[in-house]
């Protein structure tokens, strides 16, 4: 791996840590104030990344197009009002991404206004710093609007099939329900066909959210 590449993995990896740590943290957190106490009682309502960051998920994620987290454990039956709880504990995570997303498009708007007022190339290390800060932004927008965007599909074990299932009528939630053991398989054979074939189809549905971000937030045409 080249020196550009390590710099580039080492600009991502804080990015990464804090987005799935936050994540899976808003479930927690959410899912408390909301009356389950399962996660909290497990450490979860955390900031510390060691408490949710699965190994296999966190590489996959800066070297693969998806990754993912400890899963949050909910009881739904501790909610004060299950259904209201049930929606807001699981929609809490891809919100997070998204609002971090849009965090980072204003920081790197707010990086790329500094840089018109700085002499390019008469000192290395500020073209460095000014490099890094701009990758760093860049990633925090690119990989928190795919996160929420994907987790967002309805998809199980994604947060999207939980709130889909959440906002149906009851009397479709057992027979939408009964599609959860395909979800995995829909969602690797995505990532697969993505891979080998280049129909970009997990890309094409991440790429508006990512685009607008960038374009109306972050001013990057």
């Amino acid at each position: 791996m080249s020196e550009l590449n390590w710099v580039d993995l080492a600009i991502r990896l804080p990015v990464v840590l804090f987005a799935l740590t936050v994540h899976e943290f808003c479930h927690a957190y959410f899912a408390y104030r909301m009356g389950d106490p399962t996660a909290y009682r497990l450490g979860r309502v955390s900031l510390n990344p060691l408490r949710h960051l699965d190994p296999l998920g966190t590489i996959c994620l800066l070297f693969a197009p998806i990754g993912w987290a400890k899963p949050v454990p909910i009881n739904a039956l501790n909610f004060y009002h299950p259904q209201k709880g049930m929606l807001v504990a699981t929609a809490a995570g891809p919100l997070s991404n998204l609002l971090q997303a849009v965090l980072f498009g204003l920081a790197l708007r707010g990086v790329l206004f500094w840089t018109e007022s700085v002499t390019r190339g008469e000192n290395p290390q500020i073209d460095q710093f000014v490099y890094v800060l701009t990758l760093l932004c860049w990633y925090g927008v690119v990989l928190n609007a795919g996160l929420a965007v994907f987790n967002l599909l309805p998809l199980f074990p994604l947060d999207g099939f939980h709130i889909a299932m959440q906002s149906m009528a009851p009397a479709n939630q057992e027979r939408f329900a009964g599609m959860a053991p395909y979800g995995p398989f829909i969602i690797l054979g995505l990532v697969l066909i993505e891979n080998s074939s280049g129909i970009a189809i997990l890309s094409t549905i991440i790429l508006p959210v990512k685009t607008a971000i960038l374009r109306y937030v972050a001013g990057v045409a």
